[in-house]
């Protein structure tokens, strides 16, 4: 008995520990701190990695996290917080899930229960149901907890866990309601085995396995993680719609480490059909900062955007970053759509409009021909840390084109176009601090194919980061840099023969933070 009690005491404590740790800070001007986002969502303090539990719901986009309450590096995973109304703007609110008794909270997913199937609240006012993966040392399974005061505080159920299979690499469940069956979904993955199962429910509490996928895509993928299952209209093919299986992989992936696949296909209830080959791989983003994605669920229909959030770090550096007094940031929003192009239907990506509210200064370039020297931009009032760029160029004769950022005499980060090999790429090896790890100074790159000539590059750059896409979102490049804040002129130039700058579109971006 005395040695129960005193477990108990200290899981009491690390519990309390915990809450005054987590309450989220007051103090400090966070536009004055070295590399911290000015419009991509952190953590105030501590370490963050996946996007977990996107809902939306009474108005605000909710943003669970893993984190870590007790410092700057993977641990202690529990479930942080933040509500926007806006996708821009982020309240800060305490930790919503703790890890206790030995059980750290990993990732999953939330949901409203529009119809109370669980029981957890009324039919007037519907609770919001979050899944989890419940992390031992040998096991993981699945948990759920519920909360009846708009996500403000959670209750973890008693009947805990809802689904174990006794499994050690068994995680990150994505539930959604699948309206063509009138039964709760569930999709969750058998990590080391690169499988993911299928589950259905009525009442989200008792769940039956209807069904199973994969492996597929690259063989040589450690393992399968934090899956998410929705469907998508085809742009310009009316009635026809399509399945996206996305999955993140720890390492391997286009750029090296961690990154994310997706495959596009027919889900039944039970059955996900790939209507690619086996052994064909589709990239969710060509860079090696974009990581366990995840979309809202509950969106209202009169929106009708899928939006999609990723971590934006790499398992290979994760830890190592140089970022305090927290670390960890997540990507841009990005509404995701389906085309038809040529190879097939394909993810397309784009920044959510509310980002526009940020904009600042804008200067425009019209027509004109690059060749030779660099052309500093800077001078025309284009420069700073955090830009929004929309640029258009046509290769011309050039063998390559494209813009310098984040330059001074020392530093830049490069985003191109290779028109010879015909890819988009973003070049980080001259970005600034990058000693941290080996494999940190690296370029990447992308096929893409010119649209009717053209090639469209709309970039995003805030203090330690680039995002870039590509012909409207075709082709998206999401890398961390780290430069200093000297490091600020905008440059555009070309090799190889002369290429056309079409057009230019700057805007200095507002801090989120104000």
């Amino acid at each position: 008995m005395a040695q129960r009690f005193i477990a108990w005491m200290l899981g009491a404590g690390l519990l309390l520990a915990a809450i005054l740790w987590a309450a989220p800070e007051k103090r400090g001007d966070r536009t004055q701190e070295s590399f911290r986002p000015q419009f991509h969502f952190s953590p105030e303090r501590n370490f963050i990695n996946d996007p977990n539990g996107l809902v939306y719901d009474a108005g605000e986009y909710h943003l669970f996290y893993q984190y870590n309450p007790f410092g700057d590096v993977w641990g202690h995973m529990s479930w942080g917080h933040a509500v926007s109304r806006d996708l821009v703007h982020w309240q800060h609110l305490p930790v919503a899930l703790f890890e206790e008794n030995g059980i750290m909270i990993f990732s999953g997913s939330a949901v409203v229960d529009h119809r109370n199937s669980s029981g957890f609240g009324t039919s007037a006012a519907p609770p919001l149901v979050a899944f989890y993966t419940g992390a031992e040392r040998d096991r993981q399974s699945q948990h759920l907890a519920f909360s009846t005061d708009r996500g403000r505080t959670w209750k973890k159920y008693s009947g805990n866990p809802v689904i174990d299979l006794n499994e050690r690499d068994f995680r990150d469940p994505k539930v959604f309601w699948y309206e063509a069956g009138k039964r709760w979904i569930m999709v969750v993955s058998l990590a080391a085995q690169r499988r993911v199962l299928f589950y259905a429910s009525s009442n989200l509490k008792e769940w039956s396995r209807v069904g199973e996928f994969g492996p597929a895509g690259p063989a040589n993928a450690p393992n399968w993680e934090c899956p998410d299952l929705y469907e998508l209209p085809v742009a310009s093919q009316p009635g026809v719609r399509k399945w996206v299986l996305e999955i993140g992989i720890g390492d391997h992936a286009a750029a090296g480490g961690s990154g994310g696949q997706y495959f596009i296909g027919q889900f039944d209830g039970q059955r996900f059909v790939n209507s690619n080959p086996a052994d064909q791989t589709l990239w969710v983003d060509y860079g090696a900062d974009f990581y366990a994605a995840q979309t809202w669920s509950d969106i209202p229909p009169a929106d009708g955007r899928r939006i999609m959030l990723g971590w934006m770090n790499n398992w290979r550096y994760a830890n190592k970053v140089p970022t305090s007094p927290w670390r960890g940031q997540m990507s841009l929003p990005r509404v995701v759509t389906l085309e038809q192009l040529p190879e097939g239907v394909r993810m397309v990506q784009a920044p959510v409009e509310e980002l526009q509210r940020l904009r600042g200064k804008h200067v425009r370039l019209g027509p004109q021909s690059i060749s030779g020297d660099d052309r500093r931009l800077d001078q025309r009032g284009v420069q700073g840390e955090t830009l929004e760029i929309l640029a258009e160029f046509e290769p011309g004769s050039a063998t390559e084109f494209g813009l310098r950022l984040r330059k001074n005499s020392d530093h830049e980060t490069v985003v191109g176009y290779d028109a010879v090999s015909k890819d988009v790429f973003l070049d980080r090896t001259r970005s600034g601090e990058a000693a941290f790890h080996a494999d940190f100074p690296a370029l990447h790159r992308a096929p893409l194919e010119t649209e009717k000539g053209i090639v469209r590059l709309h970039i995003f750059v805030d203090r330690c980061s680039v995002e870039v896409f590509a012909n409207n979102g075709r082709r998206v490049i999401t890398d961390l840099i780290f430069p200093g804040p000297a490091s600020d002129r905008l440059e555009v130039y070309a090799r190889g023969g002369a290429a056309k700058l079409r057009s230019l579109d700057a805007w200095t971006l507002n801090s989120a933070w104000k």
